[in-house]
């Protein structure tokens, strides 16, 4: 049968034969990933059942990236766990102190997850890889421990619906508006359990870090899992990481069946922002309303990437953030930083009054370095903005890219680069 990308995937991790969509399947895993706050729920998970061994000591995982640099005795004592563990399974890849960074942008970086994987993650934005046509998606810590173990899990094919992007692009369009629409469009649950594969003109023409924040948001929709094809695009940006990569591409069949198939033209669009509580409240950015923000966040597994910190810093040049807004600026692993360093970004955002920061989730899921109080205000390149995400429930969220995020520091409020 002609089979979707999602379908393609899974069927190479998979003894079975593939034959519908909901069909439930025991599938190999290639990667398992987990944090420091999920790793320790795994491990308690790992020893309850019995397991005393990894499947795989050089395909686990573990990054401590959301609480660290460690902000109290508890997050402390997390890491402490996961640092045990990997010291006493001899992990080949744990994450710590300065080699650790946000784990969605580490992973792909350093070449450990390539095309044609099955990734598994105790963390939801772990279908990130499905930017360079990896299978990836999140799971509950036990799961991720029987993972751990055993190298296998179950998976219900998910039905597919193919979203085909064309249009012309717009110069201050980026990924992260791409995906705020189609979810606008269909609504925080419009993908549940259900592989979203990205096609068409735009996508073609996507950058591979573009298409990586666009599959790290696949799971606000309710998406299983955000798919890419893999192409001329993939093979360059994996030569580059030192991941192996097919010579064909891998791309769903002609003629496999879609549940759906969503299209979006972006022909004269402008950037969107997501409003308060939900990623699915999409409007234009200047549809929104001179809004006062008190904070900007340009960072996270969503937006912390080279491109991303390039993006803010041309906003930023030759500017200054407004006197009443904090914006914090967190690149999301040391290559990222050092990278930022020699390009001279760093320099651009000191002298425009940012705070630069450590490789960290921090903010984003309102840990430390970045917290609202009542009533304040945020833009952020993060990837949710329900009620308390970021502190204080009487605080707002707002999703941009980072050129809007940029602007609306600039602006004192939320803009869009053209006001500036």
């Amino acid at each position: 049968m002609a089979q979707t990308l999602a379908q393609k995937l899974l069927q190479a991790h998979t003894d079975e034969t593939i034959k519908s969509d909901g069909q439930i399947v025991q599938c190999r895993v290639s990667v398992v990933l987990a944090n420091d706050i999920t790793g320790p729920l795994a491990i308690k998970s790992f020893r309850g059942m019995g397991a005393e061994k990894v499947f795989d000591r050089d395909r686990i995982v573990l990054v401590m990236d959301h609480f660290t640099p460690q902000k109290d005795i508890d997050s402390a004592n997390q890491v402490l766990i996961s640092r045990r563990f990997a010291e006493e399974q001899g992990l080949t890849h744990y994450y710590e102190g300065g080699e650790a960074g946000v784990e969605h942008t580490l992973l792909p970086e350093q070449g450990l997850v390539k095309p044609g994987d099955l990734v598994v993650g105790a963390d939801s934005h772990t279908c990130t890889y499905g930017g360079i046509g990896a299978f990836a998606t999140g799971m509950g810590s036990t799961d991720i421990a029987a993972a751990m173990a055993l190298g296998e899990t179950w998976l219900k094919v998910p039905p597919t619906i193919r979203v085909n992007i064309a249009g012309a692009m717009p110069a201050d369009l980026r990924a992260k508006d791409l995906m705020l629409m189609l979810i606008g469009m269909i609504g925080v649950d419009g993908a549940l359990y259900k592989a979203l594969e990205f096609g068409g003109p735009v996508i073609d023409a996507l950058s591979v870090e573009g298409r990586l924040t666009m599959a790290n948001m696949a799971i606000e929709a309710g998406a299983k899992a955000g798919l890419f094809a893999v192409d001329a695009q993939t093979r360059a940006y994996c030569a580059e990481h030192g991941s192996p990569c097919p010579d064909a591409a891998i791309a769903a069949d002609p003629g496999c069946a879609y549940e759906r198939v969503v299209a979006i033209d972006v022909t004269g669009r402008e950037p969107v922002v997501a409003c308060p509580h939900l990623p699915g409240n999409v409007k234009p950015v200047s549809q929104v309303g001179s809004l006062p923000v008190q904070q900007v966040i340009i960072g996270s597994c969503t937006n912390g990437r080279i491109s991303d910190m390039r993006d803010a810093a041309a906003v930023l040049r030759g500017r200054k953030v407004n006197r009443k807004v904090r914006c914090i600026v967190l690149p999301s692993t040391p290559t990222v930083w050092k990278q930022c360093l020699k390009e001279g970004l760093m320099e651009v955002f000191m002298d425009a009054g940012c705070i630069v920061g450590p490789c960290t989730c921090g903010p984003c899921l309102g840990g430390h370095m970045g917290i609202l109080a009542d009533g304040e205000r945020a833009v952020a390149t993060t990837n949710r903005n329900f009620k308390g995400r970021m502190g204080s429930l009487d605080s707002e969220v707002y999703l941009a890219s980072p050129l809007v995020a940029a602007a609306s520091a600039v602006a004192g409020e939320i803009a869009g680069p053209s006001a500036l």
